[in-house]
């Protein structure tokens, strides 16, 4: 069964470029994934389909209304439930104020029958339809953006690569940024030397178990310089722990050097 994921946008020409190009569209081409991109104002019941309205209370800005958006929320549930979609359908909207994403959300959807996605605009969504039809809701960043089509791509993106058969190698993820709870190792290829820098030799040894530590060691090390917070909840190992010992060792050792 393809993973269907609805969009429901304000701008739905948005989505025409960058869902017709390299894994995603090869995804759909093998019918790994749906996707369907619905346009909010087609949703609403006046002649000029405005689809937000002025905030209750006063303020700048613009409020998106509630019975459009909750109609459109319904028709994508409807749709999926008549296409033999699983009951494991999650209604998410993108805003500033959600839980932030990461990759284990991402596995998580990678994993659904069908993703609802939710793109706000203006100052946001009545609070309505937030509690009437919301299941969760995600941010991408602590930063503000025009609206949720862009995190929207992002998730999209970071969904499809995750489903069995949308890479072309099933064990690139495994070896990818936060995977496992670390950053990615350094990556090299041809050729050995580029102005006076040189691939490190453990790689071009062809001892395997060397280069495995090797690429271990570098990911933790570059876990604790970068991202140190990710380490509090990383599943380590004893090994691990053994590896970064002998990192903090070294960089007090270069300290006292200095």
């Amino acid at each position: 069964m393809a993973l269907r994921i609805d969009i429901l946008t304000l701008f739905p020409e948005m989505f025409a470029g960058p869902f017709s190009a390299s894994i995603i569209e090869r995804a759909r081409q093998a019918g790994l994934i749906a996707i369907h991109v619905r346009n909010i104002r087609d949703y609403t019941h006046d002649r000029h389909h405005v689809a937000d309205d002025t905030p209750y209370g006063g303020g700048a800005g613009m409020v998106m209304k509630v019975e459009p958006l909750v109609e459109a929320i319904e028709a994508a549930k409807t749709e999926g439930a008549q296409g033999g979609v699983p009951d494991s359908c999650r209604v998410v909207y993108l805003t500033p104020q959600g839980q932030p994403y990461d990759q284990a959300t991402a596995r998580r959807f990678s994993q659904l029958g069908q993703i609802i996605l939710v793109c706000g605009h203006y100052e946001g969504v009545d609070e309505r339809a937030r509690e009437l039809a919301v299941d969760e809701e995600i941010s991408v960043g602590d930063y503000v953006l025009t609206g949720g089509e862009l995190p929207a791509m992002l998730v999209v993106d970071s969904v499809v690569r995750l489903i069995p058969g949308a890479l072309g190698n099933p064990h690139s993820v495994q070896h990818e940024s936060f995977w496992d709870g670390v950053l990615d190792y350094p990556h090299y290829t041809r050729p050995d030397v580029f102005r006076g820098l040189r691939v490190p030799e453990v790689l071009l040894s062809g001892h395997h178990a060397q280069i495995e530590r090797w690429r271990r060691r570098k990911a933790l090390e570059r876990t604790l310089r970068r991202r140190p917070d990710l380490l509090e909840r990383a599943p380590l190992t004893d090994e691990d722990r053994r590896l970064l010992d002998e990192i903090q060792n070294e960089g007090k050792k270069s300290e006292a050097d200095c």
